[in-house]
């Protein structure tokens, strides 16, 4: 088995072939999940993957096992995380069969790929470093506390002025409040596996890390906006999704910023909380 490395930095550029197919399986994203044309996100799917193996053999790079990065397996893992995600409806549901849903398809997306990659391609592109970068210093726990004074200053507002706490179920009962604590940390959780342990990964090993942080940018933000951050919630998504990737990059730990987001997580729980409930007790300021 080898395990397989990023092309060197000082060899990683952006304005390379490797582009096309990396810009078409970013851009399909927003057309599975923004404007919601399915046929249209599979054949740009289907075309990275193309265009992907055909980089590869103008670049000589085997397709099958070999010491060189390929943007065609990478590539293909990326379309297959997300065509399984394109399978199911992303709007915030609370019954059973949505749980079974969610549960079947995100974790298809995150585990078909490490499958792939780890026993088809046997590359170990994909990693899931929980407990790398050692200690967390003192910016990090100042970060932590960051997080949640600007959820709680700014989520508000956002939710409740641009009403799109309606996309999300009413919550009035114990076991509504309940449902919507574990989906919203699941989802929170998922989102770092997905958006940054396998296509911010992925897409690295290829780009400059300012490159492939935008690029991942586009489909975590467009998943979000099926979810439900929709109206003016690309201006909050977009720096959430790239300062993430940066968070990853300096700390090297998975550990890290999945705490981040289930802070601000936790915030948009009690926001929707409170916005479902405006008569009863609350922290918020609106």
């Amino acid at each position: 088995m080898t395990a397989h490395t990023a092309v060197p930095v000082r060899e990683r550029s952006t304005w390379t072939p490797k582009l096309i197919p990396a810009l078409a399986v970013c851009l399909a994203a927003p057309a599975l999940f923004v404007v919601q044309i399915v046929w249209l996100g599979w054949i740009l799917l289907a075309l990275a993957v193309a265009s992907a193996v055909l980089v590869d053999r103008l670049g000589g790079v085997a397709l099958a096992r070999g010491e060189e990065p390929s943007i065609a397996r990478d590539v293909s893992l990326i379309a297959i995380g997300q065509f399984i995600v394109s399978l199911i409806p992303l709007h915030a549901e609370l019954d059973n069969p949505a749980f079974v849903r969610f549960t079947l398809a995100l974790g298809g997306a995150v585990v078909v790929p490490y499958v792939v990659s780890r026993f088809v391609y046997r590359d170990y592109a994909i990693r899931f470093p929980w407990r790398g970068g050692g200690r967390w210093t003192w910016w990090q726990w100042a970060w932590l506390g960051g997080v949640i004074v600007l959820g709680y200053l700014i989520l508000p507002f956002y939710f409740i002025t641009s009403g799109v706490y309606r996309n999300w179920p009413e919550v009035v009962t114990g076991d509504l409040i309940a449902r919507l604590f574990v989906g919203v940390g699941a989802v929170g959780i998922w989102d770092e596996l997905f958006f940054i342990c396998t296509v911010f990964v992925l897409l690295r090993r290829h780009f400059p890390d300012l490159t492939a942080n935008l690029l991942q940018a586009v489909v975590f933000v467009s998943f979000l906006w099926e979810l439900g951050y929709q109206a003016w919630g690309p201006l909050l998504t977009i720096p959430f999704a790239i300062v993430q990737g940066f968070l990853f990059l300096k700390t090297r730990s998975l550990w890290y910023v999945v705490t981040v987001h289930l802070l601000f997580d936790a915030v948009v729980f009690g926001v929707l909380v409170h916005a479902h409930n405006p008569g009863s007790a609350s922290i918020f300021l609106i």
